[in-house]
């Protein structure tokens, strides 16, 4: 049996009325249960979804009277991100806090640049921009996406050294990095990611 699934992303301020809306259109909750993946939300008409906060609580837990509560106060938390996406189409850096970036470049790079190796000439001017954002910037976490190679190969790069040992958040998948992507992963990295499992039809 092939089971429909997908991924939304909602911020804290929207959740409760997201999962009124959800828990309301798969016939009311059956169960609500922690998991080591994230909270687990059992629908009665079989629909499951998993809802992992933006972040770990670091010793900054959410406050509530259920575990829903307690993912919406802790993605309310405002938490600085470093944020790095790459793809061999581009690149995209930033500082994100509340979902919104507060510094931020995107760019591409010609594979003249290195031989014709475009993916190297992608990690060396992503690499070179990142440095630039980040230098005396602080945040809480590195916030990958992108093709993990590629954004192995950035962090590891002289400049990025000492900020590639520093907590990451899940990676997101993107598209090649424009502008309009770079603010979305800003956006969905301070987001409840939430995994969604139809029922079977």
């Amino acid at each position: 049996m092939n089971l429909a699934r997908r991924t939304a992303f909602v911020p804290a301020a929207r959740l409760s009325a997201w999962l009124s809306r959800f828990t309301a259109a798969h016939g009311g909750q059956l169960a609500l249960e922690d998991t080591d993946d994230g909270v687990s939300l059992r629908l009665r008409d079989g629909a499951v979804a998993l809802l992992s906060p933006p972040w770990p609580d670091d010793g900054r837990p959410g406050r509530g009277a259920n575990l829903l509560e307690r993912i919406e106060s802790l993605a309310a938390q405002e938490r600085r991100l470093g944020i790095i996406l790459v793809r061999r189409g581009g690149y995209g850096v930033g500082i994100a806090v509340g979902g919104k970036l507060v510094a931020h470049k995107v760019g591409t790079a010609s594979s003249r640049s290195r031989g014709g190796d475009q993916a190297a000439a992608i990690v060396e001017r992503a690499a070179a921009e990142a440095a630039k954002i980040f230098a005396g910037a602080s945040f809480e976490y590195v916030a990958p996406g992108g093709d993990k190679q590629l954004i192995e190969a950035v962090l590891s790069a002289s400049p990025l050294r000492i900020i590639a040992s520093r907590p990451r958040l899940a990676a997101l998948a993107v598209v090649d990095p424009k502008m309009a992507v770079l603010e979305k992963a800003a956006a969905d990295f301070c987001s409840v990611r939430i995994q969604i499992t139809e029922p079977p039809a």
